[in-house]
């Protein structure tokens, strides 16, 4: 079996922009609008969502032919809560302050819905190879844009990149202000609908054909 094949390469590249999970399937925007306001917690999200993502798929994909078709919801949402509380955990015993960052948005990657609908929709019809590679460029695909929305709330919204000041403080005494709109909710959605528009603008077998 080519581990690198066409089709594993689209699997694993189509995610990261083309079919990616929150500017075309439009998922888990709750998290992106929550966990922006900065770049580090944005990025930490994306991170634990991609390896939980990658993770539960490879999972599910080993136990696909043996879970009843009945409880596999039961069973899914079991393997995902115990990958959400080993990371919650983790993050709890390393990266404190982000851990408290996120709060309970960790917890709430559960209810993601672009990891319940990977497990359905691919790894639960596929070998654990191509559910680790689905899992991993969805969940790339999801922590791109959060790092977008990130950066872009960050650097405007309080002037920092990772919490390090960039922007001169020249500026500020001629008269520069942070723009406190950038660090609220609705700033957020509004960045994500301005990506939603420009990879729609860029690939046009995404655009709605009018009759």
């Amino acid at each position: 079996m080519d581990l690198f094949s066409k089709k594993n390469k689209e699997t694993f590249f189509t995610p990261l922009w083309v079919n990616n999970p929150v500017a075309t399937q439009v998922l888990g925007i709750c998290s992106a609008l929550a966990v922006t306001s900065k770049l580090e917690p944005a990025l930490v999200m994306g991170l634990s969502v991609t390896i939980i993502v990658a993770l539960a798929n490879v999972v599910i994909s080993l136990l696909r032919n043996t879970v009843p078709n009945r409880i596999r919801i039961i069973v899914q949402l079991v393997v995902v809560a115990t990958l959400v509380t080993i990371v919650s955990q983790v993050l709890k015993a390393f990266a404190y302050d982000v851990s408290v960052q996120l709060s309970v948005y960790v917890g709430l990657i559960i209810t993601n819905c672009i990891l319940m609908g990977r497990l359905e929709a691919f790894a639960m019809q596929n070998k654990p190879w191509e559910s680790f590679l689905d899992g991993v460029g969805n969940g790339l695909g999801y922590a791109l844009i959060l790092v977008i929305v990130g950066f872009i709330r960050e650097l405007f919204g309080s002037g920092t990149f990772f919490n390090l000041r960039v922007i001169p403080e020249c500026l500020y005494d001629l008269g520069y202000m942070n723009n406190g709109l950038m660090v609220l909710p609705p700033m957020a959605l509004i960045i994500v609908g301005c990506i939603i528009w420009f990879q729609r603008a860029k690939n046009p077998d995404l655009q709605e054909k009018s009759n």
